[in-house]
């Protein structure tokens, strides 16, 4: 047997036992999930309360009557975080790129911008929810939105704003000051640098916690129903007051699943893709 086969047998049997080792792997942790999961279930099953959990909180008959009204009341909640969303993504631009710029005449908006970033940021959201949803109509004003929508929406779009208007400062920062004056040289001026090179290069390296927001904004929109907004979780929760079983709740939560669970995944595929660094180079 000469030398090349001699390699090819022990690459061979390296493969072979590389295969062995990931197929015993495979095993291991489908029999170890198969026994947690089945030790909860066993658990939870075999205990005292299970019946009268089962018929609070996973009734069908109950998840049947409700869910139409559930799915009405989540259809506006899609509605409003796409709405949102939008109006989140361009008011924190707007902020990222002032907080950004070095201009000395634009010092008073700057600061105005940093003002804005640490107060909103530094409320909670359901607080602000309510200071904006219940303290402009008191206002008396004319013309002013009074709708509870419209107010539950610019109160989490100047929440969400804040925090990703910072994303995008972090992803703005990030580029390499080379990338602009690079840009500068070969006679781009500051906005078509700006627009072709900087913010192409931020808004993808800033895409993984984007989408974090996101999923964040998916669910916090639940909190315009203590406004009143006859949303997914309130509709449920005049459900469940009505009828004394939760099972509404369930079927409310499982919407939410529905959409960020995908968006979840979404965010792992984006992050394992690896993010180009200012040299072109992929970063893992």
């Amino acid at each position: 047997m000469g030398v090349a086969d001699e390699v090819i047998d022990r690459r061979t049997a390296r493969e072979a036992a590389k295969r062995r080792r990931a197929r015993r792997g495979q095993t291991i942790a489908v029999v170890s999930t198969v026994v947690v999961l089945g030790g909860i279930a066993a658990l939870i099953l075999t205990s005292p309360g299970w019946p009268n959990v089962r018929d609070t909180f996973f009734s069908w008959s109950a998840f049947k009557d409700a869910f139409p009204d559930v799915l009405r009341g989540f259809w506006l909640d899609v509605k409003m975080f796409v709405v949102i969303e939008l109006c989140v993504l361009i008011l924190g631009l707007v902020v990222a790129l002032v907080r950004t710029s070095r201009t000395a005449t634009l010092f008073p908006v700057r600061l105005i911008a940093i003002v804005y970033t640490d107060l909103f940021r530094g409320i909670p959201t359901i607080l602000l929810v309510y200071l904006v949803g219940f303290g402009i109509p008191a206002l008396e004003i004319s013309g002013l939105p009074t709708d509870p929508v419209v107010l539950g929406g610019i109160a989490l779009t100047l929440s969400y704003a804040a925090y990703v208007g910072e994303v995008y400062r972090s992803g703005i920062n990030s580029v390499h000051r080379g990338q602009r004056d690079a840009a500068l040289a070969v006679g781009l001026t500051e906005g078509q640098t700006l627009r072709r090179v900087i913010l192409p290069q931020a808004v993808r390296r800033v895409g993984p916690p984007l989408l974090n927001d996101f999923i964040a904004l998916q669910k916090d929109v639940a909190l315009v129903s203590i406004l009143g907004v006859a949303e997914a979780f309130q509709t449920a929760q005049v459900i469940s007051a009505s009828t004394f079983n939760y099972t509404p709740l369930i079927a409310a939560a499982l919407l939410y699943i529905a959409v960020t669970v995908p968006l979840a995944r979404l965010l792992d595929r984006y992050g394992i893709g690896g993010i180009t660094i200012g040299s072109g180079a992929p970063l893992q």
